[in-house]
């Protein structure tokens, strides 16, 4: 065991800090990365607040982060996939069964003994996971993934989570030139599906309630915007749509969005609202329509969702703060006043 730098939660109702914490020495299939960058994800916020308590409850102290990018500072044995100085990324899981069907398909995320990245059980210390908001991590190579070398470092880091996140409804459900893709929501989830659907050539709206987000959603390579708060707009768009990503966490009617999928069309929620949703029947019987969920990606998807984006040059907008200000990012979070991804810079641990 060795001792690393990080900043942590003591109790729902503390504000994030410095803290010690304790790392495995790498066994023979591990890799150890010092961490360059660590983004700032929502379920961070939830989960060092304990707002997730039924389903996920806190063990304190609390190092979040997820989206994870650093150089590998050393490797076991074993290893064969990386070596000292390759730039690598973790992202949401760090283990799982292997051989499960959801882990033989590739599908990590799905396995039923997942082990998270932070705040689960950890076989080998005892104790729960530590994230990326560290100086470094020990990881078993097959939770590592590489990352482009001509993205830059802290743009990439959200694509982690956000980015894996976005791209693998897209991607499952065959997006490409000829799709009429809608995209409900331009924040941290909605700016990467955006960037994501137009690389792959469809045809791309933003649907929001602020039309101030015209010229950004533009920018970030939609087509058009519908403001959804304009009848007139949803009605003319109405039946038309052959996929829907929804990435809005917060409570809002789902039937609208559902109404403007034409037939055989699909609504695929990655956005996590505490409240239930009311949907009429018929919304879903007319056109044959489907809802379901997405959550992140499994390793080889990641992996493509990387290689995709070095191929595109596409990294979410972030930005970059020391580890100091986090406290007041997770504020600013609340408030939506980020475009469109914090990022925290490692080398502030060391200030």
């Amino acid at each position: 065991m060795y001792q690393a730098k990080a900043y942590a939660a003591a109790s729902a109702v503390s504000p994030l800090a410095a803290h010690t914490i304790e790392r495995r020495e790498p066994t023979a299939s591990d890799v150890r990365i010092e961490i360059l960058f660590c983004g700032v994800c929502h379920s961070d916020l939830h989960l060092v607040r304990d707002e997730w308590h039924e389903a996920m409850p806190a063990v304190y102290p609390l190092v979040p982060g997820h989206e994870i990018v650093g150089r590998v500072s050393a490797v076991g044995a074993a290893v064969t996939r990386y070596k000292r100085g390759d730039l690598v990324g973790v992202g949401c899981q760090v283990d799982s069964d292997g051989t499960c069907p959801a882990c033989r398909a590739g599908h990590e995320q799905l396995c039923p003994n997942v082990v998270l990245t932070y705040n689960a059980p950890d076989k080998h210390t005892g104790g729960v996971t530590y994230g990326g908001y560290s100086d470094s991590i020990v990881v078993d190579e097959r939770f590592v993934v590489r990352i482009p070398a001509n993205l830059n470092p802290a743009g990439a880091a959200p694509l982690l989570c956000a980015g894996i996140t976005t791209y693998a409804p897209l991607r499952r459900r065959r997006v490409g030139r000829g799709t009429k893709v809608g995209v409900v929501g331009l924040g941290g989830l909605g700016h990467m599906g955006v960037k994501l659907a137009h690389a792959m050539g469809a045809q791309v709206h933003v649907l929001t309630t602020s039309p101030g987000k015209r010229d950004d959603a533009r920018r970030l390579g939609a087509d058009a915007v519908i403001v959804t708060r304009n009848a007139q707009e949803m009605r003319r768009h109405a039946g038309s749509f052959d996929f829907i990503l929804d990435t809005v966490s917060a409570a809002h009617d789902i039937t609208a969005y559902l109404e403007l999928l034409g037939n055989d069309g699909n609504l695929t929620l990655v956005g996590a609202p505490e409240q239930p949703f009311r949907i009429p029947a018929f919304a879903l019987l007319s056109g044959q329509r489907s809802l379901c969920g997405s959550v992140n990606g499994g390793l080889p998807e990641t992996q493509e969702m990387l290689d995709f984006c070095g191929a595109h040059n596409i990294t979410a907008d972030v930005e970059v703060i020391p580890m100091q200000r986090v406290n007041e990012a997770y504020e600013r979070l609340l408030k939506a006043d980020v475009k469109y991804r914090f990022v925290i810079d490692m080398a502030s641990l060391s200030a």
